[in-house]
């Protein structure tokens, strides 16, 4: 919390430099609905600290009010309540929607894909702002990076996975891409809400969960029901979204939109690092307090297959829609460049210093 201290600090010194000391200004108070439940870590934290920015930097002519999943009843719908105008802005993910706007999951992550600092490169300087505003425009919406959570993990399993013929049947909670991906080897995909995972893990309702990495996932409980904890290939840069309704955003003066789109800018940025480190201290303690949890990582017939899968639905889905190609070559494209660098710094080092 003191980084964010600090941050809200600078934020306050800066307020002089966005604030209209005219006391003749309008007010706003715009209504957010995020997928996340009450006082939920991290990623309920990243909307309050937007909300925070916002009003300190307009000098309180901007306020959001934020309602959580158990406030609005509808955790996978604030695509909608954001586009039909009952809420201003949202947090989620985009990948909840592709079963509406299929073209949306590619801006959260695609396997085998971008790593955070590549992908936040991709979207800022690389085209990735202006593809996602032509995927959301047609809904009168605009959508703003929100937030990383890194590389995530590939999930809980019950059973440890040793072969394909493991996947077989398997009923297992993973959204977006990387379920289609899964139901083509085989497994039984379902998505459900995060307040519910655990309970659906305990009951057996599936028999493996992914849901981000050890800085959500330990307080979730899952190792207490499931020891075999895979690393990832499905989500290399998990990034959720804030959504805002086009109309409230033209509502807004200039000003407003621009402190708006710093707090939102900013808050993401924080969520990515934040969630570096709570990962690293969650993971600490998982290792001392049980023992018995196993890190496992998929065999090479299995990832072998998870690739093969995850380039076989890309091509089809840009075979079927111009916009689809587009999203993909430029994501493929990017990554080819950058990826280059990112081998022979971050990778280079981390192989070199490896203990």
């Amino acid at each position: 919390m003191t980084i964010r201290k600090t941050l809200l600090a600078a934020v306050a010194a800066a307020a002089t430099v966005f604030s209209v000391s005219s006391v003749a200004e309008e007010n706003f108070t715009l209504r957010l609905a995020q997928t996340w439940g009450p006082n939920s870590p991290i990623l309920g934290e990243t909307v309050q600290h937007m909300a925070d920015m916002a009003e300190l930097m307009s000098d309180g002519r901007l306020k959001i009010r934020i309602d959580p999943s158990n406030k609005h009843k509808a955790p996978f719908g604030i695509f909608d309540l954001v586009r039909n105008g009952q809420y201003d802005m949202g947090h989620t993910a985009s990948y909840y929607y592709k079963g509406t706007i299929p073209n949306a999951m590619y801006f959260t992550t695609v396997p085998f894909g971008m790593i955070a600092p590549e992908q936040y490169a991709w979207f800022y300087h690389g085209g990735g702002m202006e593809l996602m505003q032509k995927v959301y425009e047609p809904y009168g919406l605009l959508s703003f990076p929100g937030g990383n959570t890194g590389n995530q993990m590939g999930g809980w399993f019950r059973k440890e996975i040793n072969s394909l013929e493991d996947l077989e049947g398997l009923k297992m909670r993973t959204p977006g891409f990387a379920g289609e991906v899964m139901a083509e080897l085989g497994v039984a995909v379902t998505n459900i809400p995060p307040g519910e995972l655990y309970s659906a893990l305990e009951r057996g309702t599936i028999d493996a969960v992914e849901w981000v990495g050890p800085a959500l996932d330990f307080q979730m409980g899952f190792h207490q029901i499931a020891k075999y904890y895979y690393s990832g290939w499905q989500e290399p840069g998990a990034e959720v979204q804030f959504l805002v309704n086009q109309k409230t955003w033209n509502k807004l003066p200039k000003d407003l939109q621009e402190i708006l789109r710093v707090a939102m800018r900013t808050a993401a940025y924080d969520m990515y690092i934040q969630s570096t480190h709570e990962s690293g201290v969650a993971w600490d303690r998982m290792k001392e307090d049980y023992p018995d949890v196993t890190h496992k990582t998929f065999p090479p017939e299995v990832i072998d297959a998870l690739r093969a899968a995850t380039d076989k639905l890309l091509a089809e889905a840009a075979a079927k829609d111009p916009l689809a190609k587009e999203i993909i070559s430029s994501q493929r494209d990017y990554l080819q460049q950058v990826r280059q660098w990112t081998n022979i710094s971050d990778k280079a080092y981390l192989n070199t210093v490896a203990e």
